[in-house]
């Protein structure tokens, strides 16, 4: 993974965003074909960046592309499908 690259760790059940030797990540488990997110963490320094909302939509996108569907138990992750009612049609 470069520097600002989000990357689906699928390992660690989570999306990765490497930046200034900090890392974001939102967290997952999946349930068939359904992606929960858990959990995001987006590092005290890195906060106010834009940088957890850049993380989630980057994850929002590869769950579309790969045909999931998501279920944000996660508050930020829910937080954000509300604010941006284009990718709603993922719940």
């Amino acid at each position: 993974m470069t520097a600002g690259d989000v990357a689906d760790n699928s390992a660690l059940h989570r999306y990765e965003l490497a930046v200034e030797g900090d890392l974001a990540f939102a967290e997952y488990r999946d349930e068939g074909s359904v992606r929960v997110f858990t959990h995001t963490v987006v590092p005290a320094p890195l906060e106010g960046q834009g940088l957890g909302s850049r993380l989630v939509a980057a994850a929002l996108e590869d769950c579309r592309a790969h045909g999931r569907t998501v279920r944000p138990v996660c508050a930020f992750v829910a937080a954000y499908m509300d604010r941006h009612p284009e990718t709603r049609d993922l719940l």
